[in-house]
């Protein structure tokens, strides 16, 4: 039995991982590659097995650097089943098809802005073609419907016809509905086969609703080897879901080798009990000044935590009653998909809400967009308000069309209350934020820019660290120190490379065989 490692090894996306017995080829994850364009459009598209080689999928969770090239997968022969938890099953069947819609948009406007350029050169004479500058003209005017619109067949006809590149989606809608076939959705802790005489539990891990960590156990005729895979690990004693597992069963406690995250190796998190005193904080500040708070957040998970807090904010009546918006669709999905796993909540949702006859996702401020019209609306409302929209790290959808309207003011905020990867546009803000802040705010402000134009930072940019979804350093010691585990050696992955050495060296120190695996790495078990 044998571990290969092929994504998230010493970053924090592509999670892709196998695992090989005599008989089997089991894929741990399939996560879409984040980052820079060129870079991740590579990576993307190459898987690096042959789908058709692959028995069966586990899929720790439903967040798309874990579970975004399933789509690829499917499509490439893969013939298996794809396990995961219920509520898992549940978010990727809009998560999914929420990741095609963005390929299906991303393509058509590159390939639109390829024709423009066409057809703005031979407007001026330049290029070679049998068009006319007056046909190029005509020609210009059909490539939208609208405004917005753009005419994709129209488009792509004239990339064809003068042999220009064409984008194609890394998958469209209708193979991302197709995929949703391959799921099969279990209950934590049921022992389900995968293979020949190997078997895949899933247990908590506390990240996200329904996301878990896999034990899967392999008993042949020299005995059993057991691998654990955390997936993502969450943070203790948050609200709404249930603290990572502390308690495995008996069958399930000899570890030989633990596939572990690495995110916040070598951070420490405020403490979940400071968080909502400090958001508390962030809104009466930014209500004094008048303005606005623009938080960039994941449609699940982090969507829903927020409103979680929110509301109990607003039931305390200790802040201003601002209209709090969803400015997302996927996100309006993902809470309903919340709503529907009471079963997944901890005491305190229980004790807070639920025994309240309260609904911990429905308050009488909290409105959902409901249209684009609706959408461009809020961004040029300039009342105070608080709107959630994504994306989470700032790389697409309708947050940078609030940023754009709001970054420049310095009455607003922009709360940063997630991970930010390298080389995304939350990470800048981040810095550039940090940086402008340390200096108080004094000078020229930095200048970001999006959207083929600059813009000066003048918002405030908090950053509220604590809203991890990801366990810290202590948390994520814990769960290999405090649990009823014993564990032979751990493969450190889904770490940027500070972080994750970082983390093996903390590791070592409390007595662990830790390995930093690298890309197409494999570790015999």
């Amino acid at each position: 039995m044998h571990v290969s490692f092929y994504g998230a090894t010493r970053e924090v996306t592509g999670s892709f991982h196998t695992v090989t017995t005599d008989h089997d080829n089991i894929l741990l994850d399939c996560g879409l590659f984040q980052g820079r364009r060129r870079e991740t459009e590579i990576k993307n598209r190459a898987l690096p097995v042959d789908p058709r080689i692959l028995t069966n999928m586990v899929l720790s969770h439903a967040h798309i650097d874990h579970s975004g090239r399933i789509p690829v997968l499917c499509k490439s022969g893969f013939n298996g089943h794809i396990y995961c938890t219920r509520a898992t099953a549940a978010a990727c069947e809009y998560l999914l098809k929420d990741s095609a819609k963005i390929q299906e948009g991303d393509a058509s406007y590159l390939n639109y802005k390829t024709a423009k350029a066409f057809l703005g050169k031979l407007k001026t004479g330049g290029g070679d073609s049998k068009v006319t500058p007056a046909e190029a003209e005509e020609i210009r005017s059909m490539l939208k419907s609208g405004d917005y619109d753009l005419r994709d067949e129209v488009i792509n006809k004239l990339l064809h016809k003068e042999n220009l590149k064409t984008v194609e989606p890394l998958y469209t809608i209708e193979e991302a509905e197709e995929s949703l076939d391959y799921f099969r959705g279990i209950p934590f802790k049921e022992t389900i086969t995968i293979g020949q005489n190997l078997t895949c539990t899933f247990y908590v891990a506390g990240h996200i609703l329904g996301s878990a960590m896999s034990v899967l156990k392999y008993t042949g005729p020299g005995g059993s080897k057991t691998v654990l895979y955390s997936g993502d690990l969450g943070r203790f004693n948050k609200p709404i879901i249930n603290d990572p597992t502390l308690e495995f069963l008996e069958e399930h406690r000899d570890i030989d080798l633990m596939i572990m995250e690495s995110t916040y190796g070598n951070r420490l998190h405020e403490p979940v009990v400071n968080m909502k005193p400090l958001l508390k904080q962030v809104i009466l500040e930014t209500y004094d000044r008048g303005g606005s708070i623009i938080i960039p957040a994941f449609a699940y998970g982090r969507t829903q935590e927020l409103i979680y807090f929110l509301h109990e904010l607003y039931l305390e009546g200790d802040v201003p009653l601002m209209p709090v918006w969803v400015d997302s669709p996927l996100a309006t999905n993902i809470t309903h998909v919340f709503g529907e796993h009471p079963e997944t909540y901890d005491e305190e949702t229980h004790q807070v809400f639920l025994r309240n006859g309260l609904n911990p996702f429905k308050f009488a401020h909290l409105k959902f967009v409901q249209s684009v019209e609706e959408s461009m609306a809020l961004n040029r409302d300039t009342t105070p308000h608080i709107v959630l929209a994504g994306s989470g790290m700032c790389e697409g959808g309708r947050v940078l069309h609030h940023l754009r309207h709001k970054i420049h003011d310095p009455r607003n905020t922009v709360l940063l209350v997630g991970y930010m990867g390298q080389n995304t546009f939350g990470r800048q803000l981040q810095d550039k934020g940090e940086a402008y802040a340390a200096r108080g705010r004094q000078g020229v402000p930095p200048s970001v820019r999006f959207y083929n134009k600059d813009y000066p930072l003048n918002a405030h940019v908090i950053i509220l660290g604590g809203f991890s979804a990801h366990g810290d350093r202590d948390e994520m010691t814990r769960v290999v120190k405090e649990s009823n585990l014993n564990i032979k050696k751990i493969a450190l992955v889904h770490g940027e490379e500070e972080q994750t050495f970082a983390f093996q060296d903390h590791l070592k120190s409390n007595g662990f065989d830790v390995v930093v695996p690298l890309h197409g790495q494999s570790i015999v078990v």
